[in-house]
């Protein structure tokens, strides 16, 4: 556990892994209860917490494209993964867990 806290990696595959949660999160679980059962809390609540989030995911890739070398293929594949559902988790497990 402490590998992901100490290295450039392991933080960009923790946030990538809890932004993905989030994620799923929304699309399973708030979405439907906001618009199915009238409950818009959860969503805003979620949703917020899923924008930092993101905010946290792009800044560490983007740290990881420069200290890590990253090409800029990977970098766009790792970017475009968190706007697909599964798509981080996919991610971690073809490209990051090396």
């Amino acid at each position: 556990m402490s590998n992901f806290l100490t290295t450039t990696l392991g933080r960009t595959r923790l946030i990538a892994f809890v932004e993905g949660i989030s994620f799923l999160l929304i699309i399973f679980i708030t979405m439907p209860l906001k618009y199915l059962a009238s409950m818009p809390t959860p969503n805003k609540v979620v949703g917020m917490a899923h924008g930092l989030l993101f905010v946290a995911y792009i800044l560490a890739i983007i740290q990881a494209k420069i200290e890590l070398g990253w090409s800029w293929k990977l970098f766009f594949i790792a970017f475009v993964a968190s706007f697909v559902p599964f798509g981080t988790f996919y991610l971690d497990k073809k490209y990051l867990q090396k």
